[in-house]
Order: structure tokens, then sequence, then C-alpha cells
């Protein structure tokens, strides 16, 4: 006994494509949450490096306007400044102080997140320094585009517009006769009119069902165009993506270079600030300000170089999980 279908118009084959692209876009969705916990895991490991940095340079910083709160304490009890200057030092370097207990409890935050991202209960992570990290050298080269069909969600658009296409084609197969043979494969040697009418009736059936099939045949040429220009839309946010994330390291590659220059002019500026104070030229809350404009200056260069890095990150994302 047997029950089969003659796949004459390709019904079936159709099916069974679009079954397989559908498979397919399964496959590219799993892609896209392994690409999105790698990346989430590498933008809080270069996080934890920032903060480090951030507490390392404003820890040395409080240290030195404990040294300045000193010094201006001696200079008003010597009559060369004044109580409001020493209470201004006073502020600041409690501000300081509040910061780098900010950064601390930033830091065990961040951490504690990174360590559930890697399944593990909260605990000190091990880690290297910022400015030991090496960054791809190419990041200025263009990027082709057919490196965009690594990405997950691009994949998954045309997974989807395939499925569309062969969806299609087997509502317009549906206008054909399906020839369908069942039961005892005997009986048609036997009695081959039985044969006969069943093709017949396979026949007549799309007769009846024309206008079913016109409607079934409109709606998936509709969900077919929706879904190509679901496709195109798709590629071009992922090119966007792309072009952002390398505009985002060229620029604060940019910012790193002048940066530098910034804080050797203002380190120059500290130093000739105290060399005018020792000389009576200068007052020291010049002093002070110079340093704090340094530290502002210190800080920022910090975040620039988590923004290069950050950068390399999220255009390894905009790639699908980088070049393959």
């Amino acid at each position: 006994s047997a029950s089969w279908e003659v796949d004459i118009f390709g019904r079936l084959t159709n099916a069974k494509r679009q079954a397989k692209a559908a498979l397919s876009q399964s496959q590219a969705y799993s892609q896209a949450v392994q690409t999105q916990l790698i990346a989430n895991i590498a933008n809080l490991y270069y996080t934890l490096l920032m903060l480090d940095r951030q507490y390392e340079i404003t820890t040395e910083t409080a240290v030195k306007w404990q040294e300045s709160l000193r010094t201006t304490q001696a200079l008003m009890a010597a009559g060369m400044t004044t109580e409001a200057a020493v209470s201004q030092t006073e502020a600041t370097c409690y501000s300081i102080e509040t910061s780098v207990k900010d950064l601390e409890q930033t830091i065990r935050e961040t951490e504690n997140t990174l360590a559930v991202l890697l399944g593990e209960t909260p605990q000190d992570i091990e880690r290297g320094r910022l400015e030991d990290q090496s960054l791809t050298p190419d990041l200025a080269i263009g990027i082709p585009l057919q490196i965009l069909s690594n990405r997950p969600d691009v994949r998954s658009a045309e997974y989807a517009l395939a499925q569309a296409f062969y969806g299609t084609a087997s509502a317009r197969s549906n206008f054909y006769p399906s020839l369908r043979l069942s039961g005892s494969a005997g009986s048609y040697i036997v009695n081959p009119g039985k044969l006969l009418l069943s093709v017949v009736g396979s026949l007549t059936q799309p007769l009846f069902n024309k206008g079913a099939n016109i409607a079934q045949l409109k709606i998936a040429k509709a969900q077919q165009e929706e879904a190509k220009l679901t496709f195109q839309q798709t590629v071009l946010n992922a090119g966007k993506e792309v072009n952002d994330a390398l505009t985002q390291a060229q620029t604060a590659k940019g910012k790193i270079d002048l940066r530098t220059h910034q804080i050797e002019s203002l380190e120059d500026a500290v130093r000739s600030t105290q060399l005018l104070m020792t000389h009576g030229n200068t007052t020291y809350l010049e002093v002070l300000t110079a340093q704090q404009t340094l530290l502002s200056a210190q800080l920022s260069q910090v975040t620039d170089r988590f923004d290069e890095l950050q950068a390399t990150v999220n255009l390894y994302q905009a790639l699908g999980g980088g070049r393959h």
C-alpha cells in the first residue's frame, strides 16, 4: 500500500526550498545572538580598562590636590592668599575624592555585569591595561559591499525573501492539477481505469478553487514585495552601521593625536604657573586652575581611547562577526 504525489509542477519542490530558507533564517538569528553577546562582553571589558585608567588618574590627582590644599593653607598663614582660596581648594579636594568613590562603585558594578555575561558569579575580573591594547591597523580601508552578506540580519532578510519567492511559486503551482496516487499499487495494474479516474479528479480540482488560488497568489506576491523592500532597507542600514563604525574609529584616532598635544601644552602650563607663583608673578589659584584643566584633558584622552576600542567592537558587530 502506498501514497505519494507526483511533483509535476514543482509544488513540493518549492515547499521544500521554502522550508530550507526558513531553517537558514533561524541559523542566521543564532549567529546574531552570538555576535551580540561577543560584542557586549568586549565592550564591558574595554569599559573596565577605561574605568581603571580614570580611577588611576583621579587617585593621583586627589593626592596632588591634597598637597595643593596644604600649600594653600600655608600661603594663607603667611598672608599670601585668602581664606576663600583655601575653601575653594578644599571643596575641589572633596569633589575629586567623591569621584574616586564613584569610580570604585562603577568598576565593581561593571565587573559584576561582565561576570554574569560570562556565566560566573560576581568576582574580580583579571584584565590588562587600556594603553596596552592593540587595534587592527587597516580600519581606514574601505569595506567591500559583499562583506555585508556576512551580517546575520542581512542573511535573515535574504532568506525571508527566498521564502516569499518560493511561497509565490508554490501558490502559482496551485493553479495546476496535482497527481496523487494512493491505495494499493497493484490495483492500478489490475484496473488501469482507476488510475485514469484519479488523474481526472486531480485535473478538475483547480477549477473549483480558482478564486481561492487567485487570492492566495496575490497575497504571496504582496509578501514577496514586502520581503524585497525589507531586504533592501536592511542592506542600507547595514552599510550605514559599518560606515558609522569606521568614522567613529577614525575620529577617535584623530582626537587622540590632538589630545596628546593638548596635554603636553597643559603640562607646560602647569609648570610655568608654578614657576611664576614661586617668583611672585601669579597666584596659586592659577596653578590650581591649570591642574584642573590638565585633569579634565587626561580623562578626555582616556575616553577617546575607549571610543577607538569601542569603534573596533562596533565594526566587528556591524560586519556580522568580523570578516570571514
